[in-house]
């Protein structure tokens, strides 16, 4: 590629650009379910800071780059200079010296534009505050194979108007699908995040109208990281925010069910619909892996041939 180029916010990439990593998702999940070597980042280095504790993240970012024949490095705060004061500026001036690709996962947004920014190579959000855009990436890739092109249909968010709900308003505006949002109030979505409403946004004071008719219904826990001292509130606040079998039953018969974990049963989501089978949380999970490697071959390879 010619231009250095940042995964920041799910806005960053055209629609014509996702096209392409899911086409190459598809692709190398194949060679990985076929005990197929695929080596296109032989020597390439990821660094992994975190600010924010993970397991899928740190696992489908570490297992993949491993898988393309890359090495990982995982950085916390508590292990770098970056926990002691050091500039984001300077820690990205150095890192990106030593690396050829970055993933943070840290809490404001603007921590995250500041190392890009001075950063020499490509540096991906792994997740912030205001945005989750690779499990978002994940979540397309998944309804993609279950269900086919997400143009027209509707997705029913139900619950915290939270990073990963965000990162769902951008994808609609780049796909052209509605998301119904139902959250209680006083947790309701940031203007700045809404996009048009009537055109794919839409609140709900109601969940389940939110859910009536939906191809796609989602959630996230009650109570995100960095809100715990807010718990028993939340847990109050969300009480009929619950995605259960009668919620289920209101949305399309051919729903899926999608959670982007850890899931709380009894909580966010019934016991009977997580494990249902409307649930497709498990292939979702999954495919944080392959579609995350397909990130990160096109951020520093560019488009390749699909032989």
């Amino acid at each position: 590629m010619s231009s250095l180029k940042h995964y920041l916010q799910f806005k960053d990439f055209t629609q014509e650009e996702y096209a392409y990593i899911f086409e190459r998702a598809a692709w190398i999940k194949r060679k990985f379910k076929g005990y197929e070597r695929y080596w296109p980042l032989a020597d390439r280095t990821l660094v992994m800071i975190f600010e924010k504790a993970s397991t899928r993240t740190r696992l489908s970012f570490e297992a993949g780059m491993h898988q393309l024949g890359g090495s990982a490095i995982y950085l916390n705060t508590r292990d770098s200079q970056l926990g002691r004061g050091e500039p984001v500026e300077d820690a990205a001036q150095v890192i990106s010296r030593m690396s050829d690709l970055v993933m943070i996962r840290t809490f404001e947004q603007d921590i995250i534009e500041r190392f890009a920014a001075n950063s020499r190579v490509p540096v991906i959000n792994g997740l912030t505050n205001e945005y989750h855009p690779c499990q978002i990436l994940a979540d397309i890739f998944t309804w993609i194979e279950h269900r086919g092109d997400i143009k027209g249909k509707t997705v029913a968010w139900i619950g915290d108007s939270n990073n990963v709900c965000n990162t769902w308003l951008q994808a609609a505006e780049i796909f052209d699908f509605k998301v119904n949002v139902s959250t209680p109030e006083g947790y309701e979505v940031e203007p700045e995040r809404a996009g048009v409403a009537g055109t794919h946004f839409e609140a709900f004071a109601d969940p389940m109208d939110a859910a009536r008719g939906a191809h796609l219904v989602t959630t996230d826990v009650w109570t995100s990281m960095g809100f715990e001292a807010e718990n028993e509130e939340r847990l109050k606040d969300f009480a009929d925010f619950q995605v259960d079998g009668d919620m289920m039953r209101v949305a399309d018969p051919s729903a899926v069910f999608m959670h982007c974990l850890p899931a709380h049963r009894g909580e966010e989501v019934s016991a009977e619909v997580i494990d249902g089978p409307q649930s497709v949380v498990w292939d979702e999970a999954e495919n944080r892996l392959h579609a995350q490697k397909a990130l990160m071959e096109y951020l520093l390879l560019g488009r390749v041939d699909a032989s």
